[in-house]
């Protein structure tokens, strides 16, 4: 607060004599002074004498400011000293007594007779001192106003102050907690990062080690490699030299068997065109009974394949002789690889027999969806690239299993025949080894029939063995049971044949279909295993052959009507009788016009996109009506 100028509202000077009160007093004294001076005029009379003339020393008032110092002070409060401006009385004349005397002389209780302006000068000096009294009175309370003001200001300010330290030390507090967790977060991340670049560099380390080990691993793979080459060089060697000193004893057989193949190529040759009647008379003559055992066809419950004249040695077979090749090449090569097995798992010193299963394992899991298919022919062919397993192992236990499959109940021959063709596309040779495994578990799907001659079979149960039947504990297995089979064999080979994926070759596909069937109808006699290998194998692959052949496979169904079939009711077989009807139904419904179920797998894997129909060939324009082109 600034000083306070405080002037007297009087004349500045009186008969000449000129007020100027410069006292150097507090707000005490100034009040002291002015009750003293009140007392003295109230006890005064009414007409005070004249001044004397002295001049009173000038009063000076001052005012304490108090300024607030920095809230961590130590509480104190330093006053500084603000002037204020003199009072000046320059026309008014005190006594020079003490303050506690009185200024003014006393008169008597009669007033002197004065006149009239000094009366009047009286009543304005009387007048002007009260009026300057009450302002002066104004004026203190107005500062003792703001001084109270001020001081609540002050003891506000002081509280604000306080309140803004607390508020300060909270802000502090909290700062330094999150100063101390950004400090804890900084020094647990660091120490991630350490850790971190320990793990890495021990990774590393560890990296470097089984490099290190794959390393020297590779190099004894490849000398183990080395070696089992060499062992299988020697294997092969002597394999080769077994196989030399055996073919002498095999030339005779071969002479006899090639002996046999021609008989019957020509026999069939010199028959073709009168295949409907050789058919009925093969009918016939399976029905007579066997004169010299007393065996008739029903016996044991085996349909027998005898004709009235005993067959000879050279005549026990029923084939084209272009079917027989195929399958004399397929078997050699099958005996072969067996061979070459054989002298793996005796010169290796490693057991492959964990592939083998897991090969069985994949081929039970395929079922009809393009997913599986997929998953499953990948597996087989990285199978098949494993280093660590020879890769004829591999496919021989492919080959075994995926005919033997053929013996479970929910066999799916179309999935099979899915995964068949997209394995094979990646290891095409591996097509004759499956091929010869069907031959030797089906003869049908050369086609090859077996006849019974009593002088090259010691007995019956060895030609029931010889055509495909099984014996368990002594026993020959029932023909229902043996049907059966054939009919898986069947349907696995049709859908081998049928089976189409875009852009991917099948090595064995609709061409070598055709070629089967027509060296069926050419060679094959008509009986009851016959007529269940042609039904299912139609079932499974009329549907691509007429997509692909049009008219030449309604020459082919024309054919089984009018000759096959009838061929087969001549034999008045109770067995017969479901097949030939089935077989009947599928050429009257036209069946073949219809997708088979189970030929389109499920989902988008593999496309089922049709093969455009081809153009016929010229060639097929004048053909035999028995005799087909392959």
């Amino acid at each position: 607060m600034g000083a306070v100028k405080l002037e007297l509202h009087c004349p500045q000077s009186v008969d000449g004599i000129a007020l100027d009160p410069e006292p150097d007093w507090n707000f005490d004294a100034l009040l002291s002074e002015l009750n003293s001076l009140e007392m003295k005029l109230n006890t005064s009379a009414k007409v005070p004498a004249r001044f004397t003339k002295s001049r009173l020393r000038p009063f000076v008032m001052h005012v304490f400011e108090d300024e607030m110092e920095d809230s961590e002070s130590d509480g104190e409060d330093n006053r500084r000293l603000v002037p204020a401006k003199r009072f000046k009385c320059e026309k008014h004349y005190l006594s020079d007594d003490s303050d506690d005397e009185l200024a003014l002389e006393f008169q008597s209780y009669l007033m002197d007779e004065v006149g009239l302006v000094e009366s009047a000068l009286c009543e304005l000096t009387y007048e002007y001192q009260v009026d300057t009294k009450e302002k002066i009175r104004n004026k203190i309370s107005a500062l003792e106003t703001d001084l109270m003001g001020e001081t609540e200001k002050s003891a506000s300010a002081l509280t604000r102050v306080e309140k803004y330290r607390e508020v300060r030390r909270e802000i502090d507090k909290k700062l330094d907690t999150q100063y101390q967790r950004k400090i804890a977060e900084a020094l647990d991340n660091h120490l991630t990062a350490v850790q971190r670049d320990h793990e890495l560099r021990s990774q590393i380390e560890e990296r470097k080690i089984r490099s290190d080990a794959a390393y020297e691993e590779a190099k004894r793979k490849e000398k183990a490699l080395q070696e089992e080459k060499i062992r299988q060089e020697k294997a092969r060697a002597e394999s080769e030299a077994r196989l030399r000193a055996e073919e002498a004893k095999r030339a005779a057989l071969e002479v006899e068997r090639r002996e046999a193949k021609e008989a019957a190529e020509r026999e069939a040759n010199e028959t073709a065109a009168k295949v409907a009647a050789g058919v009925a008379q093969e009918a016939a003559a399976g029905c007579q009974l066997d004169a010299n055992s007393g065996i008739s066809n029903e016996s044991k419950g085996f349909p027998s394949d005898e004709s009235k004249n005993p067959q000879s040695d050279g005549n026990v077979l029923r084939a084209a002789e272009s079917a027989l090749l195929l399958e004399q090449g397929r078997l050699q090569k099958l005996q072969q690889i067996e061979e070459s097995n054989q002298a793996l798992r005796l010169t290796h010193n490693k057991d492959f027999s964990s592939y083998e299963r897991h090969i069985a394992r994949l081929i039970r899991q395929i079922s009809g969806t393009k997913e599986i298919v997929r998953e499953k022919s990948h597996e087989i062919v990285k199978i098949f690239n494993d280093p660590l397993c020879p890769q004829p192992i591999s496919i021989a236990a492919f080959a075994k299993k995926v005919v033997s499959r053929c013996e479970s109940p929910d066999n799916d021959a179309f999935a099979c025949g899915y995964v068949i063709v997209l394995v094979i596309s990646q290891v095409p040779h591996a097509m004759d080894l499956l091929l010869a495994e069907l031959h030797r578990a089906c003869t049908y799907t050369v086609p090859k029939h077996i006849i019974y001659s009593k002088s090259a079979f010691e007995s019956k149960e060895a030609y029931y063995k010889a055509i495909g039947y099984r014996e368990t504990e002594g026993k020959i297995e029932s023909i229902g049971d043996y049907l059966r089979r054939l009919e898986s064999y069947m349907k696995l080979y049709g859908a081998i044949i049928q089976t189409e994926v875009q852009g991917v070759r099948n090595i064995h596909g609709l061409k070598e279909g055709w070629a089967w069937i027509a060296r069926f109808l050419n060679t094959m006699p008509a009986n009851r295993y016959t007529a269940v290998a042609l039904n299912a194998f139609l079932q499974m692959a009329g549907f691509a052959l007429f997509r692909k052949y049009k008219s030449q496979f309604m020459k082919v169904l024309s054919i089984i009507s009018n000759n096959f079939l009838e061929a087969l009711k001549a034999r008045e077989e109770s067995g017969l009788r479901a097949t030939i009807v089935e077989i009947q139904a599928y050429m009257e419904d036209k069946k073949f016009l219809k997708e088979p179920e189970g030929k389109a797998l499920q989902g988008s894997l593999l496309s089922s996109v049709m093969v455009p129909e081809p153009d016929y060939y010229n060639s097929y324009s004048r053909q035999q009506p028995n005799k087909y082109f392959y």
